[in-house]
C-alpha cells in the first residue's frame, strides 16, 4: 500500500510540475528535476532509487517506441547521413575524448572506467531534445536530425558502456571484439525489431476490435525489448526499428477508432513517464552527492571538464560533418547548403536525460568480478550533474539562440499549398467514389456528402488566405462549438429530470464529443 501511495504522490507532483512549466514557459524536465531536488530535503519525503533495469526495460522502450512511431520514415531516410554521423561517429568520439581527458585529470583511475563515463554522458536525450525542438519551432529537417540522432545514439552509447565495463573487469577487448559486439547487438536488434513488427502488423490486420488492437499496440514495445534482452541483442535498436516500421504503415493497419484511442493513450503514457523520470532524477541527487568520497575540488574540476568537453566536441564535430560532406559532388548537387546558424543550433541542442541516468547506474561496483578500484560514486554524480547542467544551460537558452539566429520552422504557406493541392486530388477521388456507389442512395444524402467533400477542399485552400481575418472554416468551428455546448446542456438537463435514461445521454454525449474533437484537431 505504501508503494502505491508513493507512486500516486510522484505522479501527482509530476503533473503539477509539468502544468507549472507550461504556464511559466520553462522546460518541463528542468522544472521537475529542480522540484525533485527540493523535495529530497523535505523531512519524511520518501527516498527514490531508480533501478537501471526499470529504466532500460520499463521506461525507455515506450518513450523510444512512440518517438519512432511519430518519425517520418522518408524524412529519416533523407537525413540518414547526418543522423548516423551524430548517433555513431559523435558518440564514439565523445566517449574516447572525455575518457582520455578524465584519465589525464585522474591518472590513478583506469582508462576503461573513464571511457565508460564518456559513453554514459555522450548521447543526448530523445525526450528533451525533440520536445524543445518542436516547442521552439525549428525547421522540419533539424527536428528530424535531432529525433533520428536521439533514437539511434542510445544503442551506440550502451554498447560502448558495456565494452568499457568488460575491459574494466579484465576482459580482452580489441578492435575485432568491439566490431563483433556491435555487429551482433545492432544486427540482432534490427532482425528482432523487424520480425516482431511484421508480426504485430499481421495481428493488426486480423483484429477488428479497437480495444484488442490498442492492447497489441501497447504490448509491442515491451515484448520486443524483453525478447531482445533475453537474446543479448540491442533492445534499443529493436524497439526503434519496430516503431519506424509500424509507424510508417499505421494508416493501413489500424482502424480510425484504434488510431485515435492509441494516440491518446500513448500521449498520456509518455507524459507521465517523462515527468516521473526527471522528478526521480532530482530526488536522487541528494543521495548521490552524499555518497561521493572524492574531494570537492576534484569533483568540480571533473564535472566542469566533462561538460566543457561535451559542448566543445559537439560544436567541433558539427561544422565539418555539415560542410565537408558537401564537397562530394553527388551530395552537393542533392542537398542545399544550410546557413551556419543551422549546425550551430543543432550543436547546442545536446540535453542529456534518461539514458545517461540509466547507464550511470550500470557501472560495476569496485571489487566485484575483478573490477579494480575507481571512484564509481564520483562518476555517477558527474552523470547526474551533466543532466542538470545541460537542461539548465542549453535547455533554457536554445529557444533564445534559435530566435537570435533566426532558425525558424518551415514556411507554413508552402505546407498549406502542398496540402491544398493533395486535398484537391483527394476530393476528386472521393467524388468519383461517391458517384460509383451512389446508386439507390437518397439524393439528399448524396448532396450532403458532396457538400462535405467540397467544404473540406475549400478549407484547405482557405489556409493560404489572410491570417488576420476569420476564415469561413474558422467561423464554422467557433459557431459549431457553441451549438454543441447548447445541445450537450439540453441532454444533461433531460437526464437530470428523468426524461431520458443514462444510456441515451452517454450515446448522445459520445457523438457530440467526437464532433467537437474533430473540430479541435482540424484547428490544430
Amino acid at each position: 500500500m505504501e508503494a502505491i501511495v508513493d507512486m500516486v504522490v510522484l505522479v501527482a507532483i509530476s503533473v503539477v510540475g509539468a502544468a507549472l512549466a507550461r504556464r511559466l514557459g520553462f522546460v518541463a524536465p528542468l522544472v521537475l528535476l529542480v522540484a525533485g531536488l527540493a523535495l529530497s530535503y523535505v523531512p519524511g519525503f520518501p527516498e527514490a532509487h531508480l533501478e537501471p533495469e526499470l529504466v532500460l526495460i520499463g521506461i525507455l522502450p515506450p518513450l523510444l517506441y512512440v518517438a519512432a512511431l511519430q518519425t517520418s520514415v522518408p524524412a529519416f531516410r533523407l537525413a540518414l547521413r547526418p543522423i548516423l554521423l551524430l548517433a555513431v561517429g559523435l558518440v564514439v568520439l565523445t566517449a574516447l575524448v572525455i575518457g582520455y581527458l578524465v584519465h589525464l585529470l585522474m591518472p590513478e583511475v583506469p582508462l576503461a572506467a573513464c571511457v565508460a563515463l564518456g559513453a554514459i554522458v555522450a548521447p543526448p536525450d530523445a525526450v528533451s531534445a525533440t520536445a524543445i525542438a518542436r516547442r521552439v519551432g525549428l525547421p522540419r529537417r533539424v527536428v528530424t536530425i535531432l529525433e533520428g540522432e536521439s533514437l539511434l545514439n542510445d544503442a551506440t552509447a550502451l554498447v560502448m558502456v558495456r565494452v568499457a565495463a568488460g575491459a574494466l573487469a579484465g576482459a580482452a577487448v580489441g578492435f575485432a571484439e568491439i566490431a563483433g559486439e556491435v555487429a551482433l547487438k545492432a544486427g540482432g536488434g534490427v532482425a528482432i525489431g523487424l520480425v516482431f513488427a511484421v508480426g504485430a502488423a499481421w495481428l493488426h490486420r486480423k483484429i477488428k476490435d479497437p480495444l484488442l488492437e490498442d492492447a497489441v499496440g501497447l504490448l509491442t514495445p515491451f515484448i520486443v525489448v524483453i525478447v531482445a534482452e533475453e537474446l543479448h541483442t540491442s533492445s534499443v535498436v529493436a524497439v526503434v526499428i519496430a516503431g519506424l516500421y509500424l509507424g510508417h504503415r499505421m494508416p493501413y493497419l489500424l482502424s480510425a477508432t484504434s488510431r485515435l484511442q492509441l494516440d491518446a493513450v500513448w500521449r498520456l503514457v509518455t507524459f507521465l513517464l517523462e515527468g516521473v523520470v526527471f522528478l526521480l532524477v532530482g530526488l536522487q541527487l541528494r543521495t548521490v552527492v552524499s555518497t561521493i568520497e572524492t574531494d570537492m575540488a576534484t569533483t568540480v574540476q571533473v564535472t566542469a571538464v566533462v561538460f566543457a568537453a561535451l559542448v566543445g566536441i559537439r560544436f567541433l564535430w558539427m561544422y565539418p560533418a555539415t560542410y565537408l560532406a558537401r564537397l562530394v559532388p553527388r551530395i552537393r548537387n542533392r542537398e542545399e547548403r544550410p546557413r551556419i546558424a543551422v549546425p550551430t543550433v543543432i550543436a547546442w541542442a545536446g540535453m542529456r536525460g534518461v539514458v545517461t541516468l540509466a547507464a550511470a547506474q550500470t557501472l560495476p561496483p569496485p571489487g566485484e568480478n575483478g573490477v579494480p578500484d575507481y571512484p564509481r560514486e564520483l562518476f555517477v554524480f558527474v552523470a547526474f550533474a551533466i543532466i542538470v547542467l545541460t537542461l539548465l544551460i542549453q535547455g533554457t537558452t536554445l529557444p533564445v539562440l534559435s530566435r537570435v539566429l533566426r532558425v525558424r520552422e518551415d514556411n507554413s504557406a508552402q505546407d498549406a499549398l502542398a496540402e491544398a493541392g493533395v486535398q484537391h486530388t483527394a476530393s476528386r477521388a472521393a467524388l468519383e467514389a461517391l458517384d460509383a456507389h451512389a446508386n439507390g442512395a437518397p439524393p439528399a444524402v448524396v448532396d450532403r456528402l458532396r457538400g462535405l467533400v467540397e467544404s473540406r477542399s475549400n478549407n484547405a485552400w482557405e489556409r493560404l488566405g489572410s491570417q488576420h481575418q476569420e476564415t469561413p472554416s474558422a467561423a464554422y468551428g467557433r459557431l459549431r462549438r457553441e451549438m454543441i455546448k447548447a445541445e450537450r446542456h439540453v441532454f444533461k438537463i433531460a437526464r437530470n429530470e428523468g426524461r431520458i435514461p443514462e444510456e441515451v445521454l452517454v450515446r448522445a454525449q459520445r457523438e457530440l464529443d467526437l464532433e467537437e474533437s474533430q473540430l479541435h484537431r482540424s484547428e490544430e
